[in-house]
């Protein structure tokens, strides 16, 4: 690829661009880091590329070796370009909601949390095309690699930060719309032995804190709030906050955009979440 195509290309690809400036950074502040740095980002053309050979690195093994793997990946964001661009505005969302994360970068270098839901949008593919199977392989290695657990058929939408991530848990029939944060332990389950559509429903901007867990074919309205280790198991309205053993209505969301402000408090700050 010439230099003049290459600059087309990023100019028209601003979150591509700065995750490469970065790396290049990177490489001249720890330069220990160099060959990984060229081998995960600097090497690609595009940040499809880049995605799928990191991950292909971390998914593959013995029973389906990385290039293999890749070859899935590869596939599936050609086929889906809706992939990629869920991928940036996952990207965008971590660097600009979570205070530990310091630049695009760390994130797609790091971040499990965004490496589990970039596999699950890969699963996802597969389980549209028919291909169950697969769909649940990668399913498994996710669960046994990153401690994330989403099973394929669920929908989830774009610009989703996984804060953490580790022991996330997402069925079969559960819907994430756009915006939502979510952090660690967070459970969208079911009730029991049901079967058909019996997961949550997580309308858009929506933030679900440490340990949230919603049960049954319910809905938490757009821009609410879900305090920490709370279970919810009746719908919650839309911008409000609800907490507790069973969770109840405490008051309002706190902002207009509780998923992006991370305003994690409660009653004037004096209960934490």
């Amino acid at each position: 690829m010439s230099l003049v195509v290459a600059e087309k290309l990023d100019f028209c690809d601003p979150v591509w661009s700065a995750l490469r400036a970065q790396a290049e950074e990177l490489v001249q502040v720890v330069p220990s880091l160099a060959s990984f740095a060229h081998a995960t980002i600097l090497k690609h053309d595009r940040l499809e590329d880049a995605l799928s050979y990191h991950l292909a690195k971390k998914v593959g093994g013995d029973d389906v070796s990385p290039m293999l793997t890749r070859e899935i990946f590869d596939e599936a964001m050609s086929a889906d370009r809706e992939i990629g661009e869920a991928v940036r505005a996952d990207l965008s969302a971590i660097f600009e909601r979570d205070p530990a994360c310091h630049s695009y970068v760390q994130a797609f270098l790091f971040f499990k949390g965004f490496h589990a839901l970039q596999c699950y949008r890969i699963a996802h593919w597969l389980w549209g095309a028919g291909r169950h199977w697969l769909a649940y392989f990668l399913q498994s290695r996710v669960s046994e690699l990153f401690a994330v657990d989403i099973h394929p058929a669920a929908r989830i939408g774009r610009g989703i930060m996984m804060d953490h991530a580790t022991g996330i848990t997402i069925g079969e029939t559960a819907v994430v719309e756009d915006d939502v944060s979510m952090l660690h332990g967070v459970t969208l389950g079911g009730t029991g032995k049901e079967k058909g559509d019996r997961h949550p429903k997580i309308r858009h901007g929506v933030l679900l804190s440490v340990g949230a867990k919603v049960l049954g074919n319910i809905e938490v309205g757009e821009y609410s709030r879900v305090g920490a280790g709370s279970l919810v198991l009746k719908p919650v309205p839309a911008h409000c906050t609800v907490a507790g053993v069973p969770a109840k209505v405490i008051g309002c969301a706190g902002s207009d955009r509780p998923s992006q402000d991370m305003n994690q408090a409660l009653d004037g700050g004096d209960f934490q979440i």
